[in-house]
């Protein structure tokens, strides 16, 4: 196995080596003993995974009747005009 098949098992079985049919997984084990990009691959399909499963951001509650309060309140210029420190064309 080379990284590129190794990278291409990943996107197809995920990251969990353990899952994946006897042959794969020894033939990466074997790759992962004396290959650093491979090791790689492995970790940053883990933390992907990882951020994946993480609980979504969430906005703090309010937020949606604050900005559209804050909205009703501007005038019709004050609404268009682009915001402080926006680059104006010129």
């Amino acid at each position: 196995m080379d990284v590129r098949e190794f990278e291409d098992l990943i996107d197809r079985l995920g990251e969990d080596i353990s899952r994946w049919p006897v042959e794969q997984r020894q033939a990466a084990a074997e790759l992962l003993a004396t290959s650093a990009a491979a090791s790689q691959l492995l970790s940053d399909a883990r933390l992907v995974r990882e951020a994946l499963s993480s609980p979504p951001v969430r906005a703090p509650a309010g937020l949606t009747a604050r900005i559209l309060a804050a909205a009703s309140r501007a005038t019709p210029e004050e609404a268009t005009a682009a915001p402080a420190g926006a680059h104006q064309p010129g």
